[in-house]
């Protein structure tokens, strides 16, 4: 089909579509200790490993493992376990640690998580962010999560889309626009009665345009 030299200079102009890429990984980097802070007696970060832990007797407040560089669009896997079911955690996108007088010193952080715990398991919730953002189906958490074993868990954040997978099931794939610019990545230890979570096989990459 012949086209006319107006329609080919608007074909010409119209806004082409640039993917985003992930690079092949950025995991080494991300995980470098001096990449992180948070409270020493309840994190430990080794071998590609973090855990935490809060005790026989808990915590009153939640507590965060953060990341010190902050982060735009990125994809980031790991398996993750509460040990015996017990407990609850999570993983902040975009966030960042709050710094009023009450929360100095404690690695509290407010924004956007991907939850993990109890029928909350894939959700996004707004930490100290408006509450939650998208629920997990209830029907889905059961089906696909496997409570006292490591579970198969993925981020993806790009542009205000934010997709989060169990064990290979979408839970959460949608754009929100309140998500912030940029912020922190963070790992969670909740309030409560005493609980272990432990992260490993975490993979993690920038996705940049191309």
């Amino acid at each position: 089909m012949r086209l006319s030299r107006l329609a080919l200079l608007f074909a010409l102009a119209a806004p082409v579509a640039v993917p985003t890429v992930a690079r092949a990984d950025d995991t080494a980097d991300f995980l470098k200790p001096d990449n992180w802070e948070g409270l020493k007696d309840i994190w430990t970060v080794k071998d590609g490993t973090i855990v935490g832990n809060t005790g026989k007797d808990g915590i009153k407040f939640n507590t965060f493992l953060c990341s010190k560089e902050k982060y735009t669009d990125f994809e980031l896997s790991f398996q993750v376990q509460l040990k015996n079911g017990v407990g609850n955690s999570g993983i902040q996108v975009r966030s960042k640690v709050e710094t009023g007088e009450k929360e100095k010193d404690k690695f509290v952080v407010g924004g956007p998580q991907a939850d993990i715990g109890q029928q909350y398991w894939g959700s996004l919730y707004g930490e100290r962010f408006g509450g939650m953002m998208k629920a997990s189906e209830a029907a889905t958490v059961k089906k696909v999560v496997k409570p006292n074993e490591f579970n198969d868990y993925s981020v993806r954040v790009a542009g205000k889309k934010v997709t989060i997978k169990i064990n290979g099931e979408t839970m959460v794939d949608q754009e929100f626009e309140k998500l912030p610019a940029d912020g922190i990545i963070a790992f969670q230890a909740h309030q409560g009665p005493g609980m272990e979570v432990t992260y490993k096989n975490i993979k993690f990459a920038k996705i940049a345009t191309k």
